[in-house]
């Protein structure tokens, strides 16, 4: 089992003018402790289930990825994730596409349908309803997928996303890998069998998550595709795990890896997230024995 890191709280200690140096320390702190994954939140106000308030400081994601792209080598990066109403898809795909020709190849797309209906009001962004918004997901899926195939620069017609050409030049160095995150049985976990390359879950608990990979499985067997092919991703955050707990931490995590569930995904959340990547890190060579 791999392990990622997540920062969703940019309230540093040393205040604003502290944030980039820390999050330069974070990418060089992730990769030295051998963390695959590092990714940042897609929001624009603070979200509730970190503590802190809305007013709370938020950097803009794909941004900051691509601060990230230039003081990193290896990890992958991404958000957990884009709210697919945040930006139409044809200027996703090419914004995407910039954070991995810049950082050599190393871009994920991480997608979902949108949430936080106070961000969308409170800064005069459409929030349609959830059938809408799955509906949009779906073709911004689709729309990705033609925009990173240099064979086909013709046109996209959807019910509510129309391109006339889907010309994405330079093409990615790597085709992004995609992760839709949510666990969703009807709606979520049929996209992740139909589009994407790793599903993105809560390890609420081993019991639901057996569950919901179940239910994947399932839909890749009605969508004739690979489940092995699915790189199977999890939050830990049932409880958030912190380097005083690491070694129960690896412990819980042994029923996660026995389900097959890849990467463990681990969320610092105090004002020096660069100290606390390094004093998780001997949680990478533990988990990598399970």
């Amino acid at each position: 089992m791999d392990l990622g890191v997540h920062v969703p709280i940019f309230d540093i200690d040393g205040g604003t003018t502290a944030i980039a140096p820390e999050l330069a320390r974070v990418g060089a702190a992730a990769e030295e402790a051998g963390a695959t994954w590092l990714s940042f939140m897609d929001h624009f106000f603070q979200i509730e289930p970190t503590g802190l308030p809305a007013e709370a400081h938020m950097l803009e994601g794909y941004t900051t990825l691509g601060f990230l792209a230039a003081h990193t080598s290896t990890i992958s990066l991404g958000l957990l994730v884009t709210g697919v109403t945040y930006r139409h898809p044809g200027l996703l795909a090419k914004i995407v596409t910039t954070v991995d020709v810049l950082s050599g190849g190393r871009a994920v797309l991480g997608i979902g349908a949108a949430w936080f209906e106070r961000e969308h009001q409170g800064l005069g962004v459409p929030f349609p309803p959830i059938a809408e918004r799955f509906e949009r997901l779906e073709e911004a899926l689709q729309i990705c997928d033609q925009m990173w195939d240099p064979q086909n620069n013709g046109a996209y017609q959807g019910r509510h996303y129309q391109l006339a050409e889907t010309l994405c030049s330079p093409q990615p160095i790597n085709k992004p890998k995609v992760m839709i995150g949510g666990g969703g049985e009807r709606k979520t976990l049929r996209l992740v069998a139909r589009y994407g390359d790793a599903c993105n879950l809560f390890a609420s608990s081993p019991d639901d998550v057996a569950h919901k990979l179940e239910v994947l499985r399932r839909h890749c067997d009605d969508a004739g595709r690979d489940y092995g092919s699915i790189r199977k991703t999890i939050m830990a955050n049932n409880p958030r795990p912190t380097p005083e707990t690491r070694d129960e931490f690896v412990r819980a995590m042994a029923d996660y890896a026995a389900l097959g569930v890849d990467t463990v995904i681990v969320t610092p959340t105090d004002g020096s997230p660069a100290a606390w990547i390094d004093a998780m890190a001997p949680a990478v060579r533990q988990l990598a024995d399970l």
